[in-house]
């Protein structure tokens, strides 16, 4: 299984999951800050405080990522070390620490891919309004505009947004991410926000390669989990099209067609009404983009629930029953289905065949353990190599597939589930912050030395 010999292997991290460094060098507060240090928010009280010290140790971690022989590293840039406050001057000691990570990258032959929004909004904004506020998407795009003037002439990939859903209907909608709020009508009004930034950053992104990253997965019911063939009801195959809808169209339509589907729009209507989108956002929304990635880690499983009410993190989703597929699980409880992949890739590159695709995600949790100074992790390196090989099985379809990144490069704060659960292909022990190479990282050395599996 040799891959197109263009094909860019890497992998990928987000700043507040792996710097630390929260208050050097005139970094302000961030929403995720904020969060952590409420009690009940994170398991165990863990916060961002530390994380990985990636601050202070990127040039030993880049080390590592030679070592790997990766060719491309997507990191986000800490909106707060830019702009404390949200808008306003730039803060230089924050982009000088971006200068030098980026300088670091090139002179190891690794292209850096920089995500400028992973979900570590300014405080001050979110006081304001945060991305219930239309304004947040104008200084979103003035951010975009201010790291691309200092970073432009060497990082030449840029993904605008990281999981819009997420960062609207966990953050605003269930409030199981920050900033903690539980208001459907505010996850909507946000999730228009997040885009309307996305559409007047990536404007301002150019020359670049201009990429919108989403949490999207093929929406199947509980038998076509296992059989693909599997024909729902008309019952069940309404309730995919929905959600499928709610998940990934919400966000894809209006970015590369400048539409919204239906449902979102019935959705908003029932949720706050519409008048938060104006005329003239979807064309502002509809700037051209080079690329969509893909975060995949399993499917999203429905049926047909009448009488059901909407989830909270799914606006929309009445008469929805989200169901458990028949699959064995990771450490987060999320079923292992590795064609999901193949399956989404290739519906993607269908619906979207102006747009190449990316994987921008794509790792497991397990419960690793450190012994004589291994990582044993077989688990995670199955889960690697199952996924991989329907990456190219979707490659040998037809998809439009450019690369595939990693979830993660290091074990890092996992969110709400602080540090107990590890995605990393390099081990961190927090206390002494030492790195060890997981058995799933010399594999995936391997892979990248061949060019497939």
């Amino acid at each position: 299984m040799i891959f197109p010999e263009d094909f860019v292997w890497g992998a990928a991290t987000a700043s507040y999951q792996i710097e630390g460094a929260v208050k050097e060098d005139g970094r302000g507060q961030s929403i995720w800050d904020t969060f952590s240090h409420t009690p009940g928010k994170v398991v165990d009280g863990d916060t961002g405080d530390v994380a990985c010290d990636h601050y202070h140790r990127y040039k030993d971690d880049i080390g590592l990522m030679r070592e790997l022989r990766l060719g491309a590293y997507r990191f986000s840039i800490a909106w707060p070390r830019i702009q404390p406050d949200g808008a306003g001057p730039v803060n230089p000691r924050g982009l000088a620490f971006y200068d030098k990570l980026v300088d670091e990258l090139l002179a190891a032959e690794i292209s850096p891919y920089a995500t400028l929004y992973h979900w570590d909004l300014p405080q001050a904004l979110e006081d304001r309004g945060g991305w219930t506020n239309r304004d947040t998407a104008y200084r979103f795009a003035d951010y975009a505009a201010a790291v691309h003037d200092r970073l432009g002439d060497r990082v030449h990939t840029w993904a605008t947004l990281n999981e819009p859903w997420v960062s609207a209907y966990l953050g605003y909608g269930n409030g199981v991410h920050a900033p903690g709020r539980r208001d459907p009508a505010e996850a909507m009004r946000s999730a228009h926000h997040l885009l309307l930034g996305h559409g007047l950053a990536a404007r301002r992104l150019r020359p670049g390669t201009v990429m919108l990253v989403v949490n999207s997965a093929p929406v199947l019911t509980p038998a076509q989990v296992g059989d693909p063939s599997a024909v729902p009801s008309e019952a069940d195959a309404a309730a995919v099209h929905r959600i499928h809808a709610l998940l990934t169209r919400q966000f894809l339509d209006p970015a590369v067609h400048g539409t919204y589907p239906a449902e979102v729009l019935e959705a908003a209507a029932r949720n706050g009404g519409t008048e938060h989108i104006r005329d003239g956002d979807l064309a502002l929304i509809n700037a051209p983009i080079d690329l969509i990635g893909i975060n995949y880690y399993n499917p999203c499983v429905v049926e047909s629930g009448p009488g059901l009410p909407a989830d909270a993190a799914w606006p929309g989703s009445e008469d929805v029953r989200f169901a458990a597929a028949d699959a064995p699980t990771t450490a987060m409880g999320w079923p292992i289905v590795p064609d999901g992949l193949s399956r989404l890739l290739i519906r993607l590159s269908h619906d979207y065949p102006e747009v190449g695709l990316m994987v921008t995600e794509n790792g497991a949790a397990f419960d690793d353990v450190v012994e004589n100074g291994r990582v044993h992790d077989a688990d995670r390196l199955a889960y690697l190599d199952g996924h991989l090989r329907e990456v190219w099985r979707a490659v040998q379809a037809g998809a439009d597939l450019r690369g595939y990144l990693v979830w993660s490069l290091l074990d890092n704060f996992e969110w709400a589930e602080g540090y107990r659960r590890r995605f990393g292909i390099v081990h961190v022990d927090y206390p002494t912050q030492t790195r060890v190479l997981k058995d799933s990282a010399l594999w995936y050395r391997d892979v990248i030395a061949r060019n497939g599996l």
